[in-house]
């Protein structure tokens, strides 16, 4: 799979968190809100090739009134091996002034209830690493 088509389908991955927790497209436009990405970084640990059936997780790892980190795994349904990894930064956005803007106290409890759980799985081992070279 070309690098470009990782983005979109953890962006799709991105979509249905989203929804989970009541940031989906629907309810973004009933509020006139968005999201940006402020920053995402990836890991490619397997290959995946065209075609190939993936499942996706997600975890919350921490969110403020403004701002959500979460973090993605791909596996291949295959022979569930973990493919690639994407840790991504998302700003709340208002659509009218487009700057930041805190999200619904209703968003904000649900995030809440999410990141107690995920809180129990300890940080990926992936995350917030650096680029260079050694």
């Amino acid at each position: 799979m070309n690098v470009g088509y990782y983005g979109v389908v953890f962006d799709l991955a991105t979509d249905g968190f989203f929804q989970q927790v009541g940031l989906g497209r629907e309810a973004k436009d009933r509020a006139g809100s968005s999201t940006f990405a402020l920053e995402a970084h990836f890991t490619y640990q397997a290959e995946v090739v065209e075609g190939e059936a993936l499942r996706f997780t997600t975890q919350l790892l921490a969110f403020d009134e403004k701002r959500i980190h979460y973090f993605h795994r791909m596996w291949r349904e295959r022979d569930g091996v973990l493919s690639a990894t994407n840790e991504l930064v998302s700003l709340h956005v208002s659509q009218a002034s487009r700057r930041s803007a805190p999200m619904a106290p209703t968003i904000l409890e649900r995030l809440a209830s999410v990141h107690a759980v995920h809180q129990q799985l300890g940080p990926p081992v992936e995350v917030g690493r650096g680029m260079g070279l050694r």
